[in-house]
């Protein structure tokens, strides 16, 4: 049994399998439609929460999302610590999230009656797969008896150069969603461009503009490449809110340019739906150098 538990939540969009697989522990987002609350990836998948949202008239509401309290990480940590001395809870960037101090605050009630346990709550200072990412490799780490201290050595490695690259038709739903952040300068083109975006430190940034779909890719793939090098060794994952045929031509694209030593293709949680809109696809990658010390 391994002597480090990971746990996650919903927005690190693993397909899950994964989650089941490696025994990470998953923490629902929810999701608000009206009145009803959801929770993500349990109550509602990512397809439903697309189509839902392509049938919404231009003044109608849209859904919005809430991270989970520290009551739902509390839980889950006095779950992981029936299996495990040490907890890691990996969560999407502090900057667009709550969750983060959340999970500090259900650390600390758990431990008022948990003294022989060590929980570790870390913000990956990124979103969708490179959070997820980071939460798997950790558990990958913890079952081949990596110790806390360390999954946490590989993965302050990590955080720094996992790279996420995303396109969508539009930025009406960052923008609506409070989301855009530095990335506000694209706005008076909305109509007339496909935007790309990262995040730096936490917060989304512009990475380029493209004035078609295919166009958009090739920019991706392009900054792909000039990040980790012709040939370069990474983990890719393509992301995608219902619209898988794309995510599967950015990968045959990403392919033409790097060495992916493990792909996955990945639906975007409805939480990340709700504010990259139906039609997002793009690309969260690893250099396989920041998981696997040279030291």
């Amino acid at each position: 049994m391994p002597i480090v538990a990971v746990i996650t939540d919903s927005t690190a969009s693993l397909p899950e399998e994964l989650y089941k697989q490696h025994t990470i522990g998953k923490v629902p987002y929810y999701v608000h439609i009206g009145e009803r609350t959801l929770r993500d990836t349990v109550d509602i998948q990512a397809d439903g929460l697309a189509a839902y949202m392509l049938g919404l008239d231009k003044n109608d509401e849209l859904p919005s999302t809430a991270n989970p309290g520290p009551g739902d990480y509390a839980e889950a940590f006095k779950a992981a610590a029936e299996r495990a001395r040490d907890i890691i809870s990996f969560h999407m960037t502090s900057v667009g999230s709550g969750a983060y101090h959340a999970a500090q605050l259900g650390r600390e009630m758990v431990l008022e009656n948990l003294d022989r346990v060590r929980i570790h709550v870390i913000d990956t200072r990124n979103v969708s797969m490179c959070h997820g990412w980071i939460s798997l490799e950790a558990a990958r780490a913890a079952e081949a008896g990596a110790s806390a201290e360390e999954i946490l050595a590989m993965v302050r490695r990590m955080i720094p150069v996992t790279r996420m690259l995303q396109t969508a038709d539009t930025l009406r739903y960052l923008y609506m969603g409070g989301r855009i952040g530095r990335a506000q300068s694209l706005l008076g083109s909305l109509l007339n461009i496909k935007p790309i975006v990262s995040m730096d430190d936490g917060v989304i940034t512009t990475a380029g503009v493209a004035r078609s779909r295919q166009a958009s890719f090739r920019r991706i793939v392009d900054l792909l490449e000039r990040a980790v090098g012709a040939g370069g060794r990474v983990r890719v994952a393509l992301t995608h809110a219902a619209a898988r045929e794309d995510a599967e031509i950015l990968r045959d694209m990403v392919r033409q340019v790097v060495t992916s030593t493990e792909e996955l293709i990945c639906d975007l949680s409805p939480a990340l739906t709700v504010h990259s809109g139906p039609g997002t696809v793009g690309l969260c990658y690893i250099p396989e150098s920041a998981i696997h010390s040279e030291d």
